[in-house]
C-alpha cells in the first residue's frame, strides 16, 4: 500500500491526500511545480520515471491513513536553491 507522503521532498510543500502529486517506484513524492523543473521529468533521487500519485478513496482513509512522516531530499533542495 502506498504511504501517501504528506509533503513534496524538494520544496517541502504540504500535499493533501487528494492533491496532485507525483511519485516514483520508491514513492519519492513531488509537487507538480518541482516536477516541472526536473530534467526529463525523472526522479532526482533514483532517475526513475514519475507518475501521478493515485488518490485513496476517502472512505478508506480512516482504515488506511496517509503517512505523517515528512521526507525531504537535501540534494534536491540544494540544487533548487543553487
Amino acid at each position: 500500500m502506498l504511504e501517501l507522503r504528506p509533503n513534496c521532498e524538494c520544496c517541502d510543500r504540504d500535499l493533501a491526500v487528494d492533491d496532485e502529486a507525483y511519485i516514483c517506484t520508491f514513492e519519492c513524492t513531488w509537487c507538480p511545480a518541482c516536477v516541472a523543473t526536473f530534467p526529463d521529468r525523472a526522479c532526482p533521487n533514483c532517475g526513475g520515471g514519475l507518475e501521478r500519485r493515485p488518490v485513496r478513496p476517502a472512505s478508506l482513509l480512516e482504515r488506511y491513513p496517509a503517512s505523517t512522516e515528512r521526507v525531504v531530499s537535501d540534494g534536491c533542495r540544494a540544487a533548487a536553491n543553487g
